[in-house]
């Protein structure tokens, strides 16, 4: 048995020291900007120094917050593990019985890079057997997991495990995020709290208004500077993310599953793994988002920036699929430079309106008799991918498979749940209706040259039981079943590309991102609300997985009307595509959409692939962003004007992400119209041709900007000058 270690890892500026002596659980005496030379008499200084003062009324042994908290150290917050043998050994004391760095045992003091520590342990009472890994990965991220085993012979019921990383008392607001259907994604900012800030999501998915991500910082932090620490909880089902502070002034970040209760019940021998908590330290929100992007970029298979330009026809055409009409589409598409085809809800099953038929995946031949070859043929021959929607988790109560199988609803009583949508949810933990719905995705996956599916997911999860098992909650298994279809679909077809979407952006977390290559970040495409939740949901997630469309002229769900270089200026700064019915398209407007989809095209490999820059400062109304090329060479950046004209004297845009030392020539980007009411500034030149700046200018002092129109956008660019 080992005695201990101490173990000091850094990786992209980030140092974390794992404390793990005395056979105690590890607890991070410190995470943060990286400390140079690090060595063993540092280290234990380090951890020497960090002891507090025992408070007035405090237990005589300071209590220690390990990574997994425990009550039997004296810790009053929230512990890590709750759960018992029918009441019985409800607070493990746990003994580590092994440390492992890399797959090696632990010496008594590593330093090192990005790299794995496994920490075994068994309780006091030999009952449970508990596994915690920690990895810092080279982007500098900070991950963690803990599995619970049962050694014992009566069964053990898992109620919580959740981990938690502290942060120090200068930690003093917190943000995440709230939000709805249409509206996804709205910071929420407000003082670290006393006790717990928590939030719950019980909805079966990541939900509209999940926490996101959970920032605790320093005063005013902002996209540019602030210490910011912050945790992400990457499950789609239930989770939490909890901020807590306890009398004696130790705060934490935790996160994990939310268990319903009775759905984990372990026998002799089984275990449970919670879902990865990822932490992130930076500079500023941008230093914190881009660690994440460099996570997704370096995944299996890569998203590459070259992501090719979509239509989906859904606004166009909704349930009215004419053979003939949506082969026109195509045929504008391609014309306008599209380089994949979506066909959305209602090609399958009696699905002629969102009552009927969802759940029978099963192309229709009332509706497509010759099947879907005349488009998917037609599709293909004009040079475009195509791509085709399902909604696999679920079921109308009048489709063929709720008739022949209700017992394959979700349900924690005899009778369903209340609908939402018209809809029920199919029991995917059932192994039946789990090779059911694999069953017949992958026969029409085998029939079409598919490459790309839009997985949708439309109503909470409620009252999600097993009625072949009493009821009991299934949301856990619901949700590893999920990832388990989608990684044997991709097995099946490798080649093929999955959008997550969930009534717009209600499952983005990075457990579904290890599996699909998009997320659909809103059923709202109105680019007015678009600018800020593309702006925050790059918090996450990069740009080239964030489905950024071409609305409709007017926006079908809020029904304001925008111009066209609006829509389109806000949308390249994702994965561009259009949701427009382009038979309604004037030949003007044909010939700008044509415009913007070539300058896509040609700049996507910085729009898509550069550094997230976002600007503070601004009002509310004005919103500076930009993506700059990761050798600093060239940038974009946009600057929008959401509710009003600019005030009389106008701002200046600061620009920053440049290399300061560097001359750039920053002129402004004009694509088909010019904005509304351009009054352009001085600087720009009759030619628009721009001046020559360093990048330490650019940033700090910043160039006049033009007067528009409420609702517009204007685009600029910076390109190392050789003169």
């Amino acid at each position: 048995m080992q005695t201990g270690s101490l173990i000091a890892l850094t990786a992209d500026g980030v140092t974390v020291l794992i404390e793990a002596t005395a056979g105690r659980l590890p607890a991070l005496a410190y995470w943060g900007e990286a400390l140079p030379g690090l060595d063993a008499g540092q280290a234990e200084a380090l951890v020497a120094t960090a002891e507090p003062v025992t408070g007035s009324n405090d237990p005589e042994i300071r209590p220690r917050v390990a990574l997994l908290p425990g009550h039997d150290t004296g810790w009053t917050g929230r512990p890590g593990l709750r759960g018992s043998f029918a009441g019985a050994g409800w607070s493990p004391a746990f003994l580590v019985t092994e440390i492992l760095v890399d797959g090696a045992p632990a010496p008594a003091f590593h330093a090192g890079g990005a790299g794995r520590v496994e920490v075994r342990a068994v309780d006091d009472a030999g009952r449970l057997e508990l596994r915690l890994v920690l990895e810092l990965l080279p982007t500098g991220l900070l991950r963690a997991r803990a599995a619970v085993r049962n050694l014992a012979d009566q069964p053990y019921a898992c109620e919580d495990l959740v981990l938690a990383f502290p942060v120090p008392a200068e930690a003093a607001e917190v943000l995440d995020f709230a939000g709805r259907h249409n509206q996804e994604r709205v910071p929420v900012r407000a003082p670290f709290p006393v006790g717990t800030h928590l939030r719950e999501n019980r909805k079966g998915r990541t939900g509209a208004d999940s926490a996101y991500l959970l920032h605790a910082g320093t005063a005013g932090f902002g996209f540019e500077a602030g210490r910011i620490w912050a945790v992400h909880t990457a499950w789609s089902g239930n989770h939490t993310h909890y901020a807590e502070q306890v009398h004696s002034g130790e705060r934490l970040l935790g996160g994990g599953e939310l268990l319903l209760p009775g759905e984990i019940r372990l026998a002799t021998g089984e275990s449970y793994e919670s879902p990865w908590l990822y932490g992130a330290y930076g500079d500023g929100l941008d230093e914190v988002a881009r660690r994440f992007h460099r996570h997704l970029r370096a995944r299996s298979p890569q998203v590459s920036a070259q992501r090719p330009v979509t239509i989906n026809v859904w606004e166009a055409v909704y349930f009215d699929h004419d053979t003939d009409r949506l082969i026109d589409l195509a045929e504008r598409a391609a014309a306008a430079g599209v380089e994949r085809y979506v066909l959305d809800d209602g090609w399958f099953g009696s699905r002629r309106d969102d009552t009927s038929g969802l759940g029978d995946w099963v192309v229709s031949p009332e509706v497509w008799p010759g099947g879907l070859h005349p488009l998917v043929d037609r599709v293909r021959a004009l040079g475009m991918q195509f791509g085709l929607w399902f909604e696999p988790e679920m079921v109308n109560p009048d489709s063929d498979v709720a008739r022949a199988h209700p017992e394959w609803i979700m349900a924690a009583r005899a009778a369903w749940p209340i609908e939402s949508r018209t809809q029920q949810v199919l029991n995917l933990g059932i192994p039946e209706a789990y090779e059911h719905v694999k069953t017949q995705i992958l026969a029409v996956l085998d029939e079409y040259a598919i490459s790309y599916i839009k997985w949708d997911h439309n109503r909470d999860l409620i009252e999600a039981g097993t009625q072949t098992d009493r009821g009991r909650p299934g949301v856990h298994a619901q949700t590893l079943a999920f990832y388990r279809l989608l990684d044997e679909i991709r097995a099946a077809h490798p080649g093929l590309e999955i959008e997550s979407c969930s009534s717009g952006g209600a499952r983005v977390d990075l457990a579904v991102l290890e599996r699909t290559d998009r997320v659909w970040v809103s059923d709202n495409i109105d680019p007015h609300d678009r600018q800020r939740m593309m702006r925050w949901s790059t918090q996450l997630v990069p740009p080239e997985y964030l489905g950024s469309h071409i609305a409709s002229g007017r926006s079908h769900v809020t029904g304001r009307r925008h111009d066209l270089a609006f829509r389109a200026g806000t949308a390249i700064f994702g994965h561009l595509g259009i949701e427009w019915d382009l038979t309604e398209a004037t030949a003007a407007e044909t010939a700008e959409l044509r415009e913007w989809v070539t300058y896509f095209q040609r700049e996507r490999d910085l729009l898509l692939g550069g550094d997230l820059v976002r600007m503070d400062g601004y009002p509310d109304r004005i919103l500076v962003h930009g993506v700059v090329a990761p050798d600093r060479s060239r940038a974009l950046f946009a600057m929008a004007i959401t509710d009003s004209v600019l005030p009389d004297p106008a701002v200046r845009l600061r620009l920053r992400g440049l290399d300061p030392d560097g001359r750039y020539r920053i002129r402004p980007v004009l694509v088909g119209a010019e904005p509304a009411g351009l009054i352009a500034p001085q600087w720009w030149g009759a030619d628009r041709s721009g001046r020559i700046l360093t990048g330490a200018a650019l940033a700090r002092a910043g160039v006049a900007c033009p007067r528009v129109h409420p609702d517009q956008v204007v685009l600029y660019r910076a390109d190392l000058a050789n003169d």
